[in-house]
């Protein structure tokens, strides 16, 4: 019987030597937040999504199997297909996932659903973290995949609580930019490394308009058609009776043939949406959040 490969089975000297480089700067940005003797465990905050895949990968790559833990916050907010997904990458990769339940929902602020929200869901992530896994799992240091490009972006108020919680992050750290993250994550034979992004189910909501789980189990639904439609980079905007779909370009004229059109209506409001609208802009990132935090810096 053939055993599984691992992201542990490829030498840096078997990757271009430019992916070589940054996969090595990754590993030192690592180790350099540790403690330099003994070297411990890393706890990597992982999602599933491309980012935090290959950090993972690259830690098991420069420490070791036994070295690493994955951690998986769950909640209302992570959809089923989500979870499911992250099992399958960390499986390939070889690490174990250890599930931590989050209550961000009970938080008010959190609800509140302003601009502040992900800083409310990371500080919650990385406080279940310190209280559950550290210690159990003997953790000298927690990292995420935070890459350059988003580190860049005005609009991440999860990084703050990261810094508040001395979460590493190697990917920025090291420089690597989306494109290098998914250039890497090919080169590593990752599965996900063409998934496209997939933020959690609150930032399908408004801001200002409370996160409850009606309203996430709403959008998990819609999504889930949506992707079984074959409409795999999807968001579902909820706006009360009014689910706003937003689809890569390419899929915008699919999405109107009379056929698609009706089932695609038919799920959605199976979902309990009243109503569904097509957003001819298509995929947005940071639809809700950007336009705020852009008129606050003006």
């Amino acid at each position: 019987m053939t055993t599984p490969a691992t992201a542990t089975d490829t030498d840096e000297a078997d990757l271009p030597d430019h992916l070589a480089l940054l996969a090595a700067r990754v590993v030192d940005a690592l180790r350099a937040g540790m403690p330099s003797a003994p070297v411990g465990r890393v706890g990597v905050a992982f999602s599933g999504g491309v980012d935090s895949s290959l950090l993972l990968a690259l830690a098991v790559r420069g420490l070791g199997p036994e070295q690493v833990v994955a951690v998986l916050g769950v909640s209302p907010s992570l959809a089923a297909d989500e979870r499911r997904g992250a099992h399958d990458v960390a499986a390939h990769i070889g690490v174990p996932i250890v599930e931590v339940g989050t209550h961000e929902g009970d938080n008010p602020a959190y609800r509140r659903n302003g601009p502040d929200r992900c800083f409310h869901c990371k500080d919650e992530l990385f406080t279940r973290i310190s209280d559950e896994v550290v210690q159990r799992h003997d953790l000298s240091a927690v990292a995420y995949g935070e890459n350059a490009d988003d580190a860049r972006r005005p609009d991440r108020p999860g990084a703050r609580a990261a810094t508040n919680h001395r979460v590493l992050r190697p990917l920025a750290d090291a420089g690597l930019t989306k494109d290098d993250v998914r250039s890497l994550a090919r080169a590593l034979g990752l599965p996900n490394a063409d998934k496209p992004a997939a933020p959690c189910l609150a930032s399908r909501i408004p801001h200002f308009t409370e996160v409850d789980p009606t309203r996430l189990a709403q959008v998990e639904a819609a999504e889930h058609a949506l992707r079984a439609m074959g409409f795999t980079d999807s968001r579902v905007r909820h706006h009360g009776d009014v689910a706003r779909i937003e689809l890569a370009a390419d899929d915008l004229v699919r999405a109107v043939s009379p056929d698609v059109r009706d089932r695609l209506v038919a799920e959605v409001t199976a979902a309990g949406f009243r109503f569904v609208a097509l957003d001819l802009a298509g995929i947005q990132s940071g639809a809700f959040t950007l336009p705020l935090v852009e008129v606050t810096r003006g």
